[in-house]
């Protein structure tokens, strides 16, 4: 049996000072050997985005109807963090950050990576530096960051995207989709937009059909 496991806010030290995340354990118990814990990213720091998002939330809800314990944290100047927006790099380093966190107090979980807009481009940054095993993209925003020189994702990942995306355009997601090699789980919400409004329950049925 694992030991107990409290989740809640902690303050860590961050690349950019203090760096604020909120851990959840399914029934108050650390993750088994062999069973992952999952980081998610939220959207742009600068529209409002933060681990309190809506979408990020359920990401949170659907991976621990799993029995999966999830990190979501801040990126720097959001919330608590410390720092200044960094047009992504910094963000980048933000979320490696929390993947030590994670894998000092885990030593033999996976890593599993989400993320939602923004979060979804960090996401894609950094998975593989990160050595996450399988990734979830939630609407990336291909047309507001240059991902055409990303031609393949190297481990299982699942993509997001509504049909009425207000932000991103959601046929261009299609087409960078389609390049990739191999094709990763594609699902398409006709009439859903960016933030998946009076529609969260496909996000977090969509995390279970991926992960389960």
């Amino acid at each position: 049996m694992s030991q107990d496991c409290i989740g809640g806010k902690q303050l860590i030290t961050g690349p950019a000072g203090r760096q604020e995340l909120l851990s959840a354990y399914p029934n108050g118990q650390c993750p088994n050997p062999g069973e992952p814990v999952v980081i998610i990213s939220h959207p742009h720091p600068l529209y409002g985005g933060s681990l309190t998002n809506k979408v990020v939330h359920i990401l949170a809800r659907g991976v621990e109807d799993l029995g999966m314990a999830s990190v979501r944290y801040n990126f720097r100047g959001i919330g608590e963090s410390e720092g200044e927006f960094d047009d992504g790099r910094g963000e980048t380093a933000d979320l490696l950050s929390i993947v030590d966190w994670v894998r000092n107090r885990h030593p033999d979980s996976p890593v599993w990576l989400a993320g939602f807009s923004f979060g979804a481009y960090i996401t894609v940054n950094a998975y593989q530096a990160a050595g996450a095993e399988r990734i979830i993209l939630v609407a990336p925003p291909v047309t507001l960051y240059d991902l055409s020189l990303v031609t393949q994702i190297a481990v299982p990942c699942a993509i997001l995207q509504g049909g009425q995306d207000e932000v991103i355009d959601a046929g261009a997601v299609s087409d960078w989709v389609d390049q990739l090699v191999p094709r990763p789980d594609y699902h398409w919400i006709e009439s859903a937009g960016h933030f998946f409004h009076g529609q969260l329950s496909v996000v977090r049925d969509f995390v279970k059909q991926a992960w389960q």
